[in-house]
């Protein structure tokens, strides 16, 4: 759903390119128009203006030359007046009588004193819209009026024109406009695509973390988004050499930590062997009889150094997985047996517990791997079940397929939280109470899950507060990884076949 949501949303864009030069197209379309009906509406203004006060001159001027002329002579003046004027006359009287008709169509009587009375303005006569003006003829005709009705049309003189100018210089400003916001898209959207194409080169998996500067093309608002573009990558270039340096600093730190862990603990070890021996001489009561207290001092040494040898034989491990010098020595072993011995050595650990060992599944089970190895994981396993089970049972099961080999250990101990199940196989990592973590030094797990990695297997953990654990490892009949470390035992290409050796 995430990778089809960038698609959609290219697919929804609207081109930049064709996008602006029709943006402007409408707006010159639209500002076009409006001058269009402004300049229409302006020249229809001016043309009523104009109609308006000639008009009122006609009429004034005929109602002068009326008064001037006898009655005879008054209606073949005005016709010849309309004529040449082009506009519509009507002489008649204030209650409306009409004595002479120069027009298309005289008003109704009623019409024609409502025209009286409002002396000019606006009116529909044969012709159409009009504006009328009616003056008096004055003494000694004071009944007498003259009304003047002058066409001002809808489409004034002139429109056509204005309309013809409009529309060419429209469309010649908008060719110039297009032109040039067709340009000018198109190469902002180069210049954004060129962009767009060098930060997607940078998230590529095979650039680098950082990327690299992007070239700045023009100096527009898409050089100074490139600029400030840059300014990020030389940030982040900045945090990737500090990280780099960080990292490298604490890779030195932990390996000047593991060589200095190794070669105290060789140092140790030197000591500690001749110590053990010689305790181990003395209860031996060679050099004479011990008696109870002395026996009992040198138990409580020999059991000290022998706790003490074993987190120093752990220090050494995490020393030589961490430094990549342990190799394994893989050949044909039997799994059952190592169980067997592992548990045997576990009985004599026991400190007067009430927890019974067993172990169940097939015997023999023939795989190919690291005894040692895989001895130090079972008892790694087993070691960390007996102290914390008080009291109860602890059963190693072996199972063999023809794939692989599963190891449980199970207890009956008080389990794990759910919340540190995660945390378990970690270095240092110990549970239980403060009594418990001080015989261990918190390795065990993360030893044997490096071991059984190397073997190709690997290692989980079910449990239950109140009804004990199980760790199962799972491991291959025969690993490719263990036979890379070199045997000369290692068994044909096509694999090893338990059933055939059994």
């Amino acid at each position: 759903m995430t990778r089809l949501l960038p698609q959609r949303l290219r697919q929804l864009r609207l081109p930049l390119v064709s996008l602006l030069p029709a943006i402007v197209v409408l707006v010159g379309v639209a500002t076009a128009a409006a001058v269009g009906m402004l300049g229409l509406w302006h020249l229809r203004t001016t043309s009523d203006q104009l109609a308006a006060t000639r008009a009122t001159v006609l009429a004034s001027t005929l109602s002068a030359r009326l008064r001037a002329i006898t009655p005879d002579e008054r209606a073949d003046y005005t016709r010849r007046a309309a004529r040449r004027s082009g506009a519509e006359v009507i002489v008649c009287t204030q209650d409306g009588e009409v004595h002479v008709d120069a027009s298309f169509g005289a008003p109704t009587r009623t019409d024609l004193v409502n025209l009286l009375v409002a002396t000019e303005g606006e009116t529909f006569t044969r012709l159409g819209r009009s504006r009328f003006s009616a003056t008096p003829l004055g003494p000694p005709f004071q009944n007498a009026s003259v009304v003047v009705f002058v066409p001002a049309p809808d489409q004034p003189e002139g429109s056509r024109a204005l309309v013809r100018s409009v529309i060419g210089l429209t469309a010649l400003l908008l060719g110039v406009a297009a032109t040039v916001a067709f340009l000018f898209a198109r190469d902002l959207d180069e210049d954004v695509e060129f962009l767009r194409l060098r930060i997607t080169d940078m998230a590529d998996t095979h650039s680098l973390p950082t990327g690299a500067r992007v070239p700045i093309r023009v100096a527009d608002q898409v050089g100074l988004l490139t600029d400030a573009f840059n300014l990020l990558v030389e940030r982040f270039a900045a945090a990737e050499r500090a990280y780099r340096n960080d990292l490298e600093r604490v890779a030195s730190l932990d390996r000047d930590r593991a060589a200095f862990l190794g070669a105290l603990s060789h140092e140790l070890r030197t000591p500690l062997n001749a110590i053990l021996g010689f305790a181990d001489v003395l209860l031996s009561e060679v050099d004479g009889k011990l008696d109870d207290d002395a026996r009992e001092n040198l138990e409580m040494v020999r059991a000290s150094g022998s706790h003490l040898r074993g987190l120093i034989d752990d220090i050494l491990e995490l020393s030589a997985i961490e430094s990549g010098q342990l190799r394994l020595s893989p050949g044909m072993i039997d799994l059952h047996a190592i169980a067997e011995d592992v548990v045997r050595e576990a009985s004599a650990r026991l400190m007067g517990k009430q927890i019974t060992l067993m172990v169940t599944g097939n015997s023999p089970a023939l795989v190919f791997a690291d005894e040692r190895r895989v001895w130090q994981i079972l008892s790694n396993l087993v070691g960390n079940a007996v102290k914390f089970t008080s009291s109860g049972s602890v059963g190693v099961n072996i199972e063999l397929t023809p794939r692989e080999a599963i190891l449980s250990v199970t207890d009956t101990g008080p389990g794990i939280p759910q919340a540190e199940i995660e945390t378990i196989f970690d270095e240092y990592r110990q549970l239980g109470s403060l009594n418990a973590r001080e015989r261990g030094s918190g390795l065990g797990l993360f030893i044997a899950r490096k071991l059984v990695a190397m073997h190709g297997g690997t290692i989980g953990v079910r449990s239950e507060l109140g009804r004990g654990s199980e760790f199962t490892v799972r491991m291959p009949v025969w690993s490719r990884s263990a036979d890379r470390k070199s045997s000369p035992h290692a068994p044909p290409s096509g694999g090893f076949d338990p059933e055939a050796r059994a």
